[in-house]
């Protein structure tokens, strides 16, 4: 009995430390083909970002007269599947962080509707990582299972130039490396 509580107790801690998922958790079936990932590549990172985007009211660019909202930057937790933070998502540029301290960058490749009052998929190509750890290698981003986080329904107009608001989001990313 006593083996088998101590045997349960070592799963149980490693699960719980784990951060990199199985082979094969992850699945694009379903996935718009412009922000699938290309063969070759394995998941290294599923995280759940959720936090706030900031939007401004601005001139609209190149019609005049005209306002509109337009994405400042997001601000967000990144935690693994158990719920532990396991990094951040800040901007610009949008930069994703691992609390062992690797950082990176990306530019986006793609992106497709996710659905109405969400942001859209998107799929990054990421430059290479700064320091070591869980981002090192990485070479794609895919943004999904999208809630919230488009532009404020409130006004924009010339009367409400340079106000911000942020609004809400949460977003899986996923972290691809070749294989």
């Amino acid at each position: 009995m006593k083996t088998a509580i101590v045997t349960l107790a070592s799963a149980l801690a490693l699960g719980a430390c784990s951060t990199t998922p199985m082979s094969g958790a992850y699945s694009q079936d379903g996935l718009p083909d412009s922000i699938r990932v290309p063969a070759g590549h394995a998941v290294a990172w599923e995280t759940v970002g959720s936090g706030d985007i900031t939007y401004e009211c601005r001139d609209k660019a190149g019609v005049s007269g005209q306002t509109e909202w337009v994405f400042v930057g997001p601000k967000a937790v990144l935690k693994d599947r158990a719920g532990k933070v396991v990094g951040s998502y800040y901007g610009p540029p949008a930069t994703w962080e691992a609390s062992d301290g690797s950082r990176l960058t990306g530019t986006q490749l793609a992106v497709a509707p996710a659905g109405a009052g969400n942001l859209p998929y998107q799929l990054v190509k990421a430059n290479p990582a700064m320091g070591q750890g869980a981002l090192t290698g990485v070479t794609h981003i895919q943004r999904v299972a999208l809630k919230g986080g488009v532009a404020p329904a409130s006004e924009c107009s010339p009367a409400t130039r340079g106000k911000r608001e942020t609004v809400t989001y949460q977003a899986d990313y996923i972290f691809w490396k070749a294989r």
